[in-house]
């Protein structure tokens, strides 16, 4: 994606951040004082220099402190200062990894790191191992303590307590880098919610496309928070998981809107990737029985919304219709798993419009 002027600027992960910390501390505690900048190999290969924001000694340790830039992203954990003590181990202990005021614990099974570790994913885990390792490929004995000052009030706009993940944010990151307004992080986090609720065996498991139609959705079913995944626009993120990674009932919630979408093919439901097809939806209202003037008037509707309002006030309601081709378009995806598909339609107030399902997916 680009600016109309310039292109978007990438940024660090927190996971790249506590590197450079750890890296610089360790130099410190081994007498060679602090380097500023310090300069990591990313898992890609490339060299890259962080400047520090603070460090310091501790009777028997040494910290340095990174503050997160991530780039042009709108990433909570933008400005975040990550900071990193290091202190010696005893002998033939390794690289043992600390949570510090403002980094998780997890606390739940089917995340990568199990539970009562500090949530350090296992990416950061080598590239701090690998920093501190030195050039005859010793890995020292040392404590790595990562803090993430408010960090425990950033995680609050994560998904991190759904996941399990307890006391704050996760150090995160696969290749160092953070890309402006990627996707990965969001599906990401669908799959890990997938393995966490397969740990704990859920027998029923929800991707809602968002706050209302999620909330609907829970109290309809009462399902537990670890059973809901926040699917937003990534129906086939989560849809294809699934197929590879099943459990035994799927719904899909969402507004008329998106599921008109997904009834249309569309796997990705964000408006950027495309605009529902208001003739075909004019198709759906014609096949129902609706007069032609009614379908004249959805072909030329300026919303998904409007074109609803339009048939029920004429007395027809496009809901089912369009609940069950969602249906068919998630069922296709799931196809030869053992997993039994409902599809939920609601307006903006939470309103339940229509339902299909639960049926098993045919093979």
């Amino acid at each position: 994606m680009e600016h109309p002027h310039t292109p978007l600027r990438r940024g660090w992960t927190t996971g790249s951040c506590a590197t450079a910390a750890a890296k610089a501390a360790w130099a410190a505690l081994c007498g060679q004082g602090f380097p500023d900048p310090v300069t990591i190999t990313l898992p890609g290969g490339q060299d890259v220099a962080f400047a520090l924001a603070a460090h310091g000694h501790g009777p028997d340790s040494a910290w340095a402190e990174v503050v997160k830039d991530a780039g042009d992203d709108p990433d909570v954990t933008h400005g975040a200062h990550v900071r990193v003590v290091v202190r010696r181990a005893p002998a033939g202990r390794g690289v043992v990894f600390r949570a510090g005021p403002g980094v998780g614990t997890v606390t739940l099974p089917g995340l990568p790191i199990p539970p009562g570790e500090p949530a350090i994913n296992p990416v950061p885990r080598r590239m701090i191992r690998a920093a501190l390792t030195g050039a005859d490929g010793h890995e020292p004995d040392v404590e790595v303590t990562i803090s993430i000052a408010g960090g425990e009030e950033m995680a609050r706009h994560t998904l991190n307590g759904r996941l399990g993940i307890v006391g704050g944010l996760s150090i995160l990151g696969t290749t160092g880098i953070v890309v402006p307004f990627s996707c990965a992080a969001w599906i990401d986090s669908i799959h890990r919610g997938v393995d966490v609720a397969r740990a704990l065996g859920l027998p029923h498991v929800a991707g809602c496309t968002g706050d209302v139609s999620e909330r609907a959705t829970r109290a309809l079913y009462d399902l537990p928070e670890e059973a809901m995944l926040e699917m937003g626009d990534f129906a086939g993120g989560l849809l294809k998981y699934l197929r590879r990674h099943p459990v035994p009932r799927v719904t899909i919630g969402g507004g008329v809107a998106k599921m008109t979408k997904l009834a249309q093919g569309f796997l990705d439901l964000h408006s950027r990737r495309g605009q529902a097809d208001m003739d075909q939806l004019a198709d759906l209202a014609q096949g129902i029985g609706a007069p032609d003037a009614l379908v004249d008037s959805i072909a030329q509707a300026h919303s998904v919304a409007a074109a609803f309002a339009l048939a029920a006030e004429a007395g027809y309601s496009l809901g089912p219709a369009v609940a069950r081709g969602a249906w068919q378009v998630a069922c296709d995806v799931l196809a030869g798993t053992p997993c039994v598909l409902d599809v939920l339609l609601f307006d903006r107030a939470g309103t339940l419009v229509a339902r299909h399902g639960p049926y098993p997916v045919a093979g």
